[in-house]
């Protein structure tokens, strides 16, 4: 996939400005993989690197996070999260997203947004199957819903620890 063309548009009184135009690398997953605030739009994408590919005939899936301002210039990012592997959920809550990628585990990313210039990933938790959509339960734990070989798998994460995130209870059906 190439890159995702963000626009920002302002409507007051019904009628509609337009403000700015951004790009990111690679593609969104759905509307979790997107979220304001504090001014920030932050956006978290799965996309084809042809630069670190083995060879000029293959190419690497890396899933990115960037940070935009609000001309949408990046303003920070972290990237190469997992690579090799897919976005299969996004979850923002405050000053911290949640993602989970999957190959052949599923690998739950807590990634740190205090510092909108400087994301970065303070902890993973990797276990079979994986989770294709995170709901929030409180401010310390989400709910994962998503596959573990053919049965449909239920998990409650606790994020309390942020570097040490745990799988607290699964449900297989």
């Amino acid at each position: 996939s190439g890159n995702t063309s963000i626009h920002r548009i302002h409507i007051d009184q019904g009628r509609i400005e337009y403000h700015a135009t951004g790009e990111v690398p690679g593609s969104l997953l759905n509307q979790f993989s997107l979220d304001e605030s504090g001014g920030y739009l932050r956006v978290a994408t799965t996309g084809w690197n042809w630069a670190t590919a083995a060879s000029s005939a293959s190419a690497r899936q890396d899933n990115n996070l960037y940070v935009l301002d609000q001309d949408l210039d990046i303003h920070g990012r972290l990237e190469n999260v997992a690579p090799g592997e897919s976005i299969y959920a996004a979850r923002f809550m405050g000053g911290r997203c949640y993602l989970v990628t999957f190959e052949q585990t599923d690998p739950l990313f807590v990634i740190d947004l205090a510092d909108p210039a400087r994301p970065r990933v303070l902890g993973e938790l990797v276990m079979p199957g994986y989770s294709s959509y995170l709901h929030p339960y409180d401010e310390n734990h989400l709910i994962g819903i998503g596959m573990l070989d053919s049965s449909v798998k239920m998990s409650l994460y606790d994020v309390t620890d942020p570097g040490s995130p745990k799988e607290m209870s699964t449900y297989l059906a």
